[in-house]
C-alpha cells in the first residue's frame, strides 16, 4: 500500500475549507489545473471521489467529510507541535487568546493583568463569534478562548470547558441622594433598564426572576455589546443590568452606584481549550491564575 501524500492532502483540505477551486488556487498560488490533478491523484489513492460539482462550488462526498476529519485533525497536531517545539526553543513563550465579541473587556483585562509587562511572553488577543474563535482553536491558531457561555465536548472536538469567574448581576445607575434606599420589589417596576441583548444568557436569567417575582419594569435599550452598555450606564442617567466588574472603574470613581444586587442570577466566564498531546506552561499558568 502506497504511503499517502500529505502534499495532495493539504491541497485537497485547502479546497474542502474554501469550497472553490479559483479561491483555492489563489490562496496556495498554484494554478487551477495543477490543483485538479493533485485532487485526482489523492481521489486515485484513496479509491473514493472527495467532491462533487454543485454550480460554480464543490460540496463534499461522503469520503470527502471523512477525509476532510481526517486533514483537521493531521495539520491540527501538525501545528501544535510546530508550535510548540519552536517555542520551547525560544526565549519568549506566546499565549494566543480569542475572546467572544460580547465579553467584558474589564474581566479580559483583570485576568491578563498578571501576566501584562512580562519580557518573557508575548500576548496575542482576538475577537469574534463563538464558532468563528472554536474553528481557530481546532485548527491551534489560538490556544485558548474566553466566553460567557460553557461549550460541552462533542463527538468531534474534545473541547475542556473550565469555569474561571461567577459575576452576580447588579443594578447601577447614577448616583441617588443620601437616603434613598433602592428596593428590588418596589422599585424595580418603576425602573428605567438598559439590558443585556435577548441572545445573552443573563438577559433570559433576568426575564425569568422578573417573571418568578410579578416585576415588569421598563426596558428602555437592549445591548449586545459590554462595551456599548458600559457607556451607556455611565452616560444616559438610566439604570443597567450587568456585572459590576463591566464598570468596576465607575463604581470606584463613583460616577456609578451599586444600586442592588440579584444573587439569584450570574454571568459566568469560561476558558475552553483543547486537549493537547503537548502542554502549554504559560496557558496552565493563566487557567490557575483564573
Amino acid at each position: 500500500m502506497r504511503r499517502l501524500n500529505f502534499h495532495h492532502l493539504h491541497y485537497f483540505w485547502a479546497v474542502a475549507k474554501e469550497g472553490n477551486l479559483t479561491r483555492a488556487a489563489q490562496s496556495l498560488h498554484v494554478s487551477q489545473s495543477s490543483l485538479s490533478t493533485q485532487i485526482r491523484a489523492l481521489e486515485e489513492q484513496l479509491g473514493h471521489p472527495l467532491f462533487i460539482r454543485s454550480g460554480r462550488s464543490l460540496q463534499l462526498t461522503e469520503a470527502g467529510r471523512m477525509a476532510l476529519d481526517y486533514a483537521d485533525t493531521i495539520f491540527a497536531l501538525g501545528s501544535e507541535l510546530q508550535t510548540t517545539l519552536q517555542g520551547n526553543q525560544q526565549a519568549s513563550q506566546a499565549l494566543r487568546i480569542g475572546a467572544v465579541a460580547t465579553l467584558s473587556r474589564n474581566f479580559q483585562e483583570n485576568l491578563l493583568r498578571p501576566f501584562l509587562g512580562r519580557e518573557d511572553l508575548r500576548i496575542t488577543l482576538e475577537s469574534g463569534s463563538l464558532d468563528e474563535l472554536l474553528e481557530r482553536l481546532a485548527l491551534h491558531k489560538l490556544d485558548v478562548v474566553l466566553t460567557n457561555k460553557a461549550v460541552s465536548a462533542d463527538a468531534q472536538r474534545t473541547w475542556q470547558c473550565r469555569l474561571l469567574d461567577r459575576q452576580t448581576l447588579c443594578l447601577v445607575g447614577p448616583p441617588r441622594q443620601a437616603g434613598q434606599a433602592f428596593e428590588l420589589s418596589r422599585d424595580l417596576d418603576r425602573a428605567r433598564l438598559i439590558v443585556p441583548g435577548r441572545s445573552s444568557d443573563i438577559r433570559s436569567q433576568f426575564e425569568v426572576y422578573c417573571n418568578s417575582h410579578g416585576l415588569a419594569p421598563v426596558i428602555c435599550a437592549e445591548v449586545d455589546d459590554m462595551a456599548m452598555l458600559r457607556l451607556l450606564a455611565r452616560d444616559s442617567g438610566d439604570l443597567a443590568l450587568l456585572p459590576a466588574v463591566v464598570v468596576q472603574d465607575e463604581l470606584q470613581s463613583g460616577s456609578l452606584q451599586l444600586y442592588a444586587e440579584i444573587p439569584e442570577i450570574a454571568e459566568q466566564f469560561f476558558a475552553v481549550t483543547l486537549q493537547r498531546q503537548f502542554s502549554l506552561s504559560i496557558l496552565d499558568e493563566l487557567l490557575r491564575a483564573g
